[in-house]
C-alpha cells in the first residue's frame, strides 16, 4: 500500500495536531490532506516550517490550558438547579441531560459544547454530578440539583 509522510498544518481528527508528522496513504493525503490545505509533504525545505510550527502548536496549547483552568474556577463557583415535573409517587416526568446542563450555562454567559460534558441521562431528584472536560488536563466533577417542582411550588 503506498503511503505518504506530511506535515500537518492544523488539527485533523483522528489523525493529529499541526507540526506533526504523520504518515498516511497516499490517496489520502493527495486527494484530501493536500487540496484543502490540512497538510503539505515533508522535504528539506519544509524543515523549517515544521520548527515554526511546533513552536506556534506550544504557545497555543499553553494558552487553551490556561484558559481551560480559568473557566473551570468559573464553573466550579456556579449553582445550578433543574426544577422538573413529577409524578405522584415523586417519579420524574423526562431526564435531565447534558444538552440541559449546556442550556443553564448558556444563561450564565458560559458557552460549552455538549460533547465536553460526560453525563449519563438523569432520571432522579437528589444531587448529581457531571464530569466536565475542558482540557486533556483540566476535568472537573460539576455537582447540581435535580428538585421537584411539587415541592418547589
Amino acid at each position: 500500500m503506498a503511503t505518504a509522510d506530511i506535515l500537518l498544518l492544523q488539527k485533523v481528527d483522528h489523525l493529529g495536531y499541526e507540526g506533526d508528522e504523520v504518515t498516511v496513504r497516499a490517496g489520502y493525503a493527495r486527494n484530501y490532506l493536500l487540496p484543502k490545505r490540512f497538510a503539505i509533504p515533508i522535504t528539506r525545505s519544509n524543515r523549517k516550517q515544521i520548527d515554526a510550527l511546533r513552536i506556534r502548536r506550544a504557545e497555543r496549547e499553553t494558552k487553551e490550558l490556561q484558559e481551560a483552568k480559568e473557566l473551570a474556577e468559573r464553573i466550579r463557583t456556579l449553582v445550578i438547579s433543574f426544577s422538573v415535573k413529577t409524578g405522584e409517587r415523586g417519579k420524574m416526568f423526562g431526564a435531565v441531560t447534558a444538552a440541559d446542563l449546556v442550556h443553564k450555562f448558556a444563561e450564565h454567559s458560559i458557552a460549552m459544547d455538549r460533547k465536553k460534558i460526560h453525563l449519563d441521562p438523569v432520571k432522579h431528584i437528589g444531587q448529581c454530578t457531571a464530569k466536565i472536560r475542558l482540557h486533556h488536563e483540566v476535568i472537573i466533577d460539576f455537582v447540581f440539583d435535580v428538585i421537584s417542582e411539587a415541592t418547589t411550588a
